[in-house]
This record gives C-alpha cells, structure tokens and sequence, in this order.
C-alpha cells in the first residue's frame, strides 16, 4: 500500500514525509484512493499542514535573529565593563529609560552585572559568570537557527513533492475524462 506520507522524520521535528507518485495509474488503483478529488484533497490538506509549519519555523527563525544581536550587544557591554574595571576608572554612559527618553548614569569599575532573563526576572552574576551564560546562550540560539533552517529546507522539499504530486494526479484525471469522453 501507498501513502501519500511515510513516518515522521526524527531529524526534522517529526515532518511527514512526502511520497512521490511515482506512477499515478497504480497509485490511484488502491483501495483508499477512490477518486482524483479526494486524493487531491487530501494532498491539499498535507500542503496545508505543511504550510502552517513553514510558518511557524519562518516565526521562529524571526525570533532567534533578532535575540542574536541582544546578545551579542550584552556580551559587549560585559566586555566594556571589564574595561573600565582593568583601568579602575568611571564609566560614563546614556541608558534607555523609555522610547527615545535616555538617562545618564556614572557607573564605578564593577565586579558584577544584572541581566534581565525575561518573565520580569532579572539575576545579578559576576562578570565572568554573565558571559559564560551569554555565550552559551549565543552558541545554543546559533545551533537552534542552523535546525530551523535545515528543517526549512526540508519542508520545503517535501512542499514540492505534494505540489508536483498534485499536479500529476490533476493531469491523470484530466487525462481519464478525455479517453471516457472518447470512449463514447
């Protein structure tokens, strides 16, 4: 028997994946595929599902670039503090209050730093702890983009198979309604 699907791909988050038709007349002579319609349909259903995950991932990949520069921007500023304390002088800096109103702050050399670690939570490390939890949290939003784009790839692939798929099986039903107009 021939799905349209085999199993879910482990490697990408349990996509389905897409059988090509390789031949649609003994495809369509299954038991389950009892007309064109249907099984076009239901190849537009997994086009559809495939499609909602597609956007998802483009989300999440949205997400995971624009948290890379935030940490970068901290790492920096972690370096900066760093700076100022080797030099044991003040560090004269403009801090974001609210939508382009600044306040100006005077900050002493420091041995410690407060991230903000979302859910309104916000923990004060030592400098040397703060970086090494930035850095793995760059490395780990890193990898994670790399899998989104893999799995990107992937679905896309697997969104050409169920169109080319589609288009097939439409041109085979074409084709079975011009011999059975022939016919008569």
């Amino acid at each position: 028997m021939t799905s349209i699907t085999s199993g879910g791909d482990r490697e990408h988050l349990g996509i389905p994946n897409a059988v090509f038709v390789e031949d649609v007349d003994s495809f369509m002579q299954q038991p389950e595929n009892d007309s064109a319609d249907t099984v076009i349909r239901r190849l537009d259903d997994l086009n559809s599902k495939y499609r909602f995950m597609e956007m998802n991932l483009l989300q999440k990949k949205k997400r995971l670039r624009s948290k890379l520069p935030d940490i970068q921007i901290c790492l920096d500023m972690i370096e900066q503090l760093r700076n100022y304390r080797e030099k044991e002088t003040n560090m004269d800096t403009n801090f974001l209050l609210a939508h382009n109103l600044y306040g100006k702050a005077t900050i002493p050399p420091t041995d410690k730093v407060c991230l903000w670690l979302g859910a309104n939570v916000m923990l004060e490390y030592p400098l040397e702890e703060a970086d090494e939890l930035l850095r793995g949290n760059q490395k780990a939003a890193q990898s994670t983009l790399q899998k989104v784009d893999e799995d990107l790839d992937f679905l896309r692939d697997q969104i050409t198979t169920t169109e080319v798929n589609m288009a097939r099986l439409h041109n085979w039903a074409v084709k079975q309604k011009q011999q059975q107009q022939n016919k008569k």
